[in-house]
């Protein structure tokens, strides 16, 4: 890719590993910020370099410390935009808010849309983020979005591997269904899913599965891993039913709290597969990471010369893969 001298990009603490391998792909430098914290706990930001009319990217996925690092985005905005940047554009792997995304009880806040609205309120005009929890959360923005998936990434993993044949895709829960089936269709495979429901944040129950798992291996799909406690419940279900075995794969791999201790001893897992959105655990074999990074470049690549992003993703729409695997419910 040709060096494009009227990008600039920075990082904010969160996750400069992927910032770094996001400017390898494109070309350029990743320019420096000064990120001061004062003795009163407030944050300031420095960009230290020009941005008067240049096309300004920030990359900040919003992992724990979360509300560190949101501030840290909104502040280098703010920066950018007193720096005179012609467009602003916040590049957020990971979207830790997508989760707040509906009022399910009384006086409950939506920390989706407001995350979206302060973002717009410091002053960013576009933003690229991966894999949003769920589709509302795209119009909570006032500002274009363009959301990118890794099940392409993912699926050309377990592409690589061995016979797939024994094999079925499965979602925690219907509400991912729809990703599961793109993916089952990448590979050829049939698809099932988990009814779940969810008691607390660390929490949920699953009371069946929908589709043949007896004498299968799975391959679990989620968008996110936190604490793993989704996936233990889902994988007792699954031994329950005859399952052998199973890999998961996750788009933005958390594993914060007991969930490398949950997923690293449990005799069903085998493999565990997921992007660099977010930082990930060191000295943890049956850990596979793929990276994203070549994904965010090309398409901040394509928001510069006015191109398509979607189009990124041809491969990965139902009409260009392999015939549909049958979907066992809805």
């Amino acid at each position: 890719m040709p060096l494009v001298r009227e990008i600039v990009v920075f990082s904010g603490s969160a996750h400069p590993a992927l910032a770094d391998s996001i400017c390898t792909h494109l070309g350029v430098p990743r320019s420096y910020v000064d990120m001061t914290r004062f003795s009163n706990d407030c944050l300031q930001a420095q960009l230290l370099a020009n941005c008067r009319q240049r096309d300004v990217y920030l990359v900040q996925p919003l992992v724990p410390p979360t509300q560190d690092h949101l501030m840290e985005l909104l502040l280098m905005i703010d920066a950018a935009r007193g720096a005179s940047a012609e467009r602003i554009t916040a590049v957020i792997p990971y979207f830790a808010y997508a989760r707040s995304d509906k009022k399910d009880a009384s006086r409950i806040s939506l920390g989706g849309r407001l995350v979206a609205d302060l973002l717009a309120a410091a002053g960013v005009h576009r933003v690229i983020t991966m894999a949003l929890h769920a589709p509302q959360v795209h119009g909570f923005f006032s500002t274009p979005v363009d959301h990118l998936t890794a099940i392409g990434e993912l699926a050309e993993y377990f592409r690589s591997r061995d016979d797939l044949s024994d094999s079925v895709i499965v979602s925690p829960d219907f509400g991912n269904a729809k990703t599961a089936q793109q993916f089952a269709r990448l590979l050829g495979l049939p698809v099932a899913a988990g009814s779940k429901k969810r008691i607390s944040d660390d929490k949920v129950v699953i009371d069946t599965i929908v589709g043949d798992v007896d004498g299968k291996r799975a391959i679990v799909l989620d968008d996110e891993i936190a604490t793993g406690g989704s996936v233990v419940e889902l994988l007792d279900r699954l031994a329950e039913r005859g399952c052998t075995s199973a890999d998961i794969a996750c788009t933005h791999g958390l594993f914060v709290g007991p969930a490398v201790e949950r997923l690293s001893g449990h005799p069903l897992i085998g493999e565990v597969v997921t992007t660099d959105t977010v930082p990930t655990p060191a000295n943890w074999p049956q850990l596979h990471v793929r990276s994203v990074a070549a994904l965010f470049a090309e398409a901040i690549a394509r928001i510069h010369a006015g191109e398509s992003v979607s189009s990124l993703f041809d491969g990965v729409d139902p009409s260009h893969a392999p015939p549909a695997a049958k979907l066992p419910f809805g």
